[in-house]
């Protein structure tokens, strides 16, 4: 991780915190629930993957993007890999978004 990952950081917080869904099953339950403020697709995720949750997150009007790799974001949150996420708390959602945002503008 160059210097601090401040979206790993935030799923590492998020996570902690108990305001994350990780893996597919809690992920569509978090999404089905209107739980889910934000979702996070590994860009290393199976194509069925990304479209399955892309087309879900579309359906339930879920903001998502895709973010790192399995293995990045799996130890962010203290698992082994994880090809999706759900940030279910609208605080941390905010805060990676804008941190996304101000990755896009600079780069």
């Amino acid at each position: 991780m160059n210097q601090k990952d401040k979206v790993l950081s935030l799923l590492g917080l998020a996570a902690r915190a108990g305001r994350l869904a990780s893996g597919s099953t809690p992920v569509e339950n978090a999404v089905r629930s209107g739980n889910a403020c934000l979702v996070i697709i590994a860009r290393d995720a199976s194509e069925n993957t990304g479209k399955k949750f892309r087309d879900m997150c579309t359906y339930y009007q879920v903001p998502f993007c895709t973010y790192k790799d399995r293995d990045a974001l799996g130890h962010a949150v203290g698992k082994d890999y994880r090809a999706v996420l759900a940030v279910t708390d609208e605080g941390f959602a905010e805060g990676i978004r804008k941190e996304l945002t101000v990755r896009e503008n600079h780069a």
